[in-house]
Formats: structure tokens, C-alpha cells, sequence
């Protein structure tokens, strides 16, 4: 069964700005499994970053889907499902646009 390593919903970016690391707490760091980040931009022009031991999964990559209405979905807006030999999850997002953008996003781990 899977666990939620992050989540967020509506998180905003402010114009050509890259955020913080969106993964903290006691899940951030993870063993040999599968990861999934499911995400979806209120528009075009977000990218995204997702690290794993150092090793980048996503390296600033344009989110695919976009939209403001609807619940966020793990079948129809999953941008990578891999497995991983495990290490520090990191998570970016960057607004490559002029004006400020949001995300919901939800990182998932399963152990093996």
C-alpha cells in the first residue's frame, strides 16, 4: 500500500521564481520502491524537478496536464511512475512564466 511522501493542492508560484523543496518530514527520505507524482498546473508554463538520492527522475520538465476545475487524479494526470533504489525525495516546481501560477501535485511511495 502505498504512502503519501507530499501533497499539495492550489500551491501558488509567483512569476519566473523556483520554489523551496516541497518534500519535508519523516517521509522525505525513502527505501527501494516505487514512486509516483501525480501534478497538474492552473496553466502552461510550470515545470517541474523531482530528485531521488541525488538522482534527478523529472529535471525541470513542463508539467503535461493543466486545468482549475476537477479533482486531481492518480489515473489521468500521472507524470512518472518509477521504481527507485531509494534515498532523499526532493521536489521543485519553477514558473517560467509572467505572472503567478498554481499546482496540486501528490507524491506517492510504495515499498518493495
Amino acid at each position: 500500500m502505498a504512502i503519501v511522501v507530499a501533497s499539495g493542492t492550489t500551491i501558488s508560484t509567483a512569476a519566473n521564481t523556483k520554489s523551496a523543496d516541497l518534500v519535508t518530514g519523516r517521509n522525505q527520505y525513502v527505501g527501494k520502491g516505487r514512486l509516483q507524482l501525480c501534478a497538474r498546473g492552473s496553466a502552461t508554463g510550470m515545470n517541474l524537478t523531482l530528485n531521488v538520492g541525488g538522482v534527478a527522475l523529472i529535471d525541470d520538465q513542463a508539467v503535461p496536464f493543466f486545468g482549475t476545475t476537477g479533482a486531481l487524479s492518480s489515473r489521468d494526470h500521472m507524470v512518472i511512475d518509477q521504481v527507485v533504489s531509494g534515498g532523499r525525495v526532493e521536489f521543485f516546481l519553477r514558473n517560467t512564466t509572467g505572472g503567478a501560477l498554481t499546482t496540486d501535485y501528490v507524491i506517492y511511495f510504495t515499498p518493495m
